[in-house]
C-alpha cells in the first residue's frame, strides 16, 4: 500500500471517528423546555395567577424525571431567533395580556414554530395576546370569560393521546371552567365540560362555541408545521401537584417534541 493510500485510508478513519462522536454527542444532548410566564398589561392592572411558581416548579420536576431541561423566564427578551433555537418547546403556563414587547419578538416566535418545534399552553395562557389574530389561530381560541369557580365533570374524549390516555373517563375536579372565542375549528379536543351543568354561564340557551354545548378544555393540533397542546385546567397552585393535571402537562410536552404519538382508540 503506498504512502498516499495509507493517508488517505488514515484520514477518512479520523473523519468517520470525528462524526460519530458528533453525532452521538448530538444525540445525547437532552431535550429543552422554555417555560414562559409574562403577565403584562400597560396600565399594570391585568389579573396575575398565584400558580405561577407552582406551575414552573412542576414542569422543572417533570423534565428531571423524565429526561429533558427546563428554564423559565418572564422577560420577553428571551424571543429571539439565537436563543430560542436551544429550544424544542415552548410552554405558556398562565401567562396572560400581551406576551411579547415588539414585533420581532413575536416573528421570531412564529420563526420557532415554523420549523416543527412545539408549543404548550397551560390555563390562561389564551389570554395572552388579545389581539393577535394569528395567536389565536395557532393556540386554538381567545380567552372569553369563566363562570364562578366552582366543581364540574370533564370528559375524555377523542384519540389517546399522551396527555389524557391514563384519565378516568369522566373525572371531577374544581377550576374555572373557560369559555374561548375566535376558536380554531380544526383542533381536535381531549377534554371537554357539558355547559348544561355550570352555573353562572352567559347565555345559556345559546351556541357556546363551534363545538356546540360540550365546551372542548384540552385540545391538539398541527399549526404551520409546530405541534401545538393546550389546556384550559389548573388555575389553582394545588392543582400542580394533582397526578391528573401533570399527567396533561408531562403528556402535553412529551407530545409537542414530537417524543410520543396520539392514535386512535
Amino acid at each position: 500500500m503506498s504512502l498516499l493510500v495509507r493517508l488517505l485510508t488514515a484520514a477518512f478513519i479520523l473523519l468517520t471517528f470525528c462524526a460519530s462522536v458528533s453525532i452521538t454527542a448530538s444525540a445525547a444532548e437532552p431535550n429543552r423546555v422554555l417555560v414562559y410566564t409574562r403577565n403584562y398589561t400597560p396600565d399594570g392592572k391585568g389579573y396575575v395567577h398565584d400558580n405561577l411558581a407552582a406551575s414552573v416548579e412542576a414542569i422543572r420536576k417533570l423534565g428531571q424525571e423524565n429526561g429533558f431541561e427546563v428554564d423559565h423566564s418572564d422577560d420577553p427578551a428571551v424571543f429571539t431567533a439565537e436563543n430560542l433555537a436551544k429550544y424544542d418547546v415552548i410552554v405558556f403556563s398562565s401567562s396572560n395580556n400581551e406576551a411579547f414587547a415588539t414585533d420581532a419578538q413575536r416573528s421570531a416566535f412564529q420563526t420557532f414554530l415554523r420549523s416543527g418545534k412545539g408549543f404548550v399552553g397551560i390555563h390562561s395562557a389564551t389570554g395572552s395576546e388579545r389581539k393577535w389574530p394569528w395567536f389565536w389561530e395557532m393556540i386554538g381560541g381567545s380567552f372569553k370569560y369563566h363562570p364562578p369557580m366552582q366543581a364540574f365533570e370533564v370528559e375524555v374524549v377523542g384519540p389517546a393521546h399522551p396527555a389524557t390516555t391514563s384519565l378516568p373517563f369522566r373525572f371531577l375536579v374544581e377550576d374555572e371552567c373557560y369559555f374561548h372565542e375566535n376558536m380554531n375549528t380544526h383542533i381536535t379536543p381531549l377534554l371537554v365540560a357539558d355547559v348544561s351543568y355550570l352555573r353562572g354561564v352567559r347565555n345559556p340557551d345559546g351556541p357556546q362555541s363551534p363545538f356546540g354545548r360540550r365546551i372542548p378544555l384540552a385540545w391538539f393540533h398541527r399549526f404551520e408545521g409546530a405541534r401545538v397542546f393546550h389546556t384550559a385546567l389548573g388555575h389553582k397552585k394545588e392543582h400542580y401537584k394533582d397526578p391528573r393535571m401533570l399527567q396533561q402537562i408531562l403528556g402535553g410536552i412529551q407530545w409537542a417534541m414530537g417524543k410520543a404519538e396520539a392514535v386512535p382508540r
